[in-house]
């Protein structure tokens, strides 16, 4: 052994061993290496937005860039394009006092996508008019799908629809589903982007605009339900392949709570299922958070009060995390903000038609609580929302009482096209070699 050591090329051997055995053992026991962290969509500024108003022929669409509002008309009975700078929005209200087509009526001009989703009541209770409208210059395809109560009604009908470049379409849908008394809608664009608006009329008994609701997802969250009298249903869709099964949640002014005989609700797989859920919130102001294992769409139907009640809709919408603006606003407008988790706070900002913005005020929003928010704005003006802290949710609720009954119009707070979330990247070959 001695002579071993002494030999240089046996003492390097020896040295060699030594540290391959330390290696091996600090291998084996290492701590495991911590996985990557995912990497969340980033943020980004938007920094151009074309939206589409649908026609009607005669009324003045509010438009709102970044601290300014101004007013355009609508010459003609075609879709009005607007084209501006990142911040964008778009809208205008309709008021008629009798007849028909009495209600107030308030819509969100769109931005051209690939889908949009839409709930309310169907061909079977109401005149419902489906716009797709095609402000591009290449021709675009789409598929509209109607679910009800008893399943997907719209068949083949609505298969293959072709919009030419610059071009709209005004479908009644009876001539797709003439028997849905509820329903969900979905427009899938396949080639090219359209923007979509749908217009529901009670025949005298209330008339809005559907506001689209978010995708089909596992927690939805319908904000902006006013309180007062009337009644207030809840829609919920399953459009797949599997049957949901949908907590409910009510956040009112006091309170949130399961709703006593309505904590969950079970819709078919395909259809659409009601909820009257006008005593689980009692009058108050509220939001209704639903969760599922099934992806469903859902949005609610609010009827006012009076000899001739009006009508009005919400729907599922993200929180305000983007911000929000409306920019048609006036005389008895506000806001119902919703924290269904935490505490949250928004800074509140009115933009008149005239002169300078007005200066922000901040809304503190209890944990599990609804609050309402009078807009105390002059003549038509645009109010924007922006988030400060915590996980808020609103919509904006106009109202006109009459003595033949209550007008209203509804609109969740969609996100702001200021900014918009850009999913991560990766490089991959599937882009280029087909599957």
């Amino acid at each position: 052994m001695k002579a071993f050591v002494e030999n240089r090329f046996g003492l390097f051997l020896l040295v060699v061993v030594a540290l391959g055995a330390l290696y091996g053992v600090a291998y084996v026991t290492r701590p495991a290496p911590a996985p990557p962290k995912a990497e969340g969509p980033r943020k980004v500024a938007v920094e151009s937005v074309t939206a589409v108003c649908p026609a009607t022929k005669g009324e003045r669409v509010s438009v709102y860039l970044p601290d300014t509002l101004s007013h355009e008309p609508m010459k003609d009975a075609k879709p009005y394009v607007v084209n501006g700078s990142g911040g964008l929005e778009a809208g205008y209200t309709t008021r008629v006092a009798k007849g028909t087509r009495r209600g107030l009526a308030g819509v969100r001009c769109a931005v051209p996508g690939a889908t949009t989703w839409l709930v309310g009541p169907g061909p079977a209770e109401a005149d419902v008019t489906l716009h797709l409208m095609n402000a591009d210059r290449a021709p675009a395809l789409a598929d509209v799908q109607i679910y009800a109560a008893e399943g997907a009604v719209s068949a083949d009908k609505g298969q293959g629809l072709e919009i030419p470049p610059g071009g709209y379409s005004a479908i009644d849908l009876k001539t797709l589903a003439p028997s849905a008394n509820v329903m969900a809608v979905g427009v899938t664009v396949l080639t090219g982007r359209l923007a979509v608006a749908a217009q529901a009329s009670l025949g005298g008994n209330g008339v809005d605009w559907l506001p689209a609701a978010v995708p089909p997802s596992t927690r939805v969250v319908v904000p902006g339900i006013p309180g007062g009298g009337g009644t207030r249903q809840l829609l919920v869709a399953a459009p797949g392949d599997a049957d949901a099964t949908v907590a409910i949640q009510a956040v009112t002014e006091d309170a949130a709570y399961a709703m006593k005989g309505r904590e969950s609700l079970d819709v078919p797989a395909g259809s659409v299922a009601a909820l009257d859920v006008t005593t689980g919130i009692g009058g108050e102001a509220a939001a209704l958070v639903l969760t599922s294992r099934t992806p469903v769409v859902a949005g609610v139907v609010v009827t006012g009060t009076g000899d001739k009640p009006d009508v009005a809709f919400t729907a599922g919408t993200p929180s305000l995390d983007l911000g929000s603006a409306v920019a048609a606003n006036g005389a008895g407008s506000r806001l119902v903000l919703t924290a269904p988790g935490a505490a949250g706070r928004v800074s509140v900002r009115i933009v008149p038609d005239r002169g300078p913005a007005g200066q922000p005020f901040v809304v503190d929003v209890p944990a599990g609580r609804t609050r309402n928010v009078p807009l105390k704005g002059k003549g038509e003006f645009g109010v924007v929302v922006t988030p400060v802290s915590g996980e808020v949710y609103g919509g904006r609720v106009t109202e006109e009482r009459l003595k033949s009954g209550l007008l209203i119009t509804d609109q969740p707070l969609a996100p702001a096209r200021t900014w918009t979330l850009l999913p991560k990247l990766t490089d991959t070959p599937t882009v280029v070699a087909p599957r």
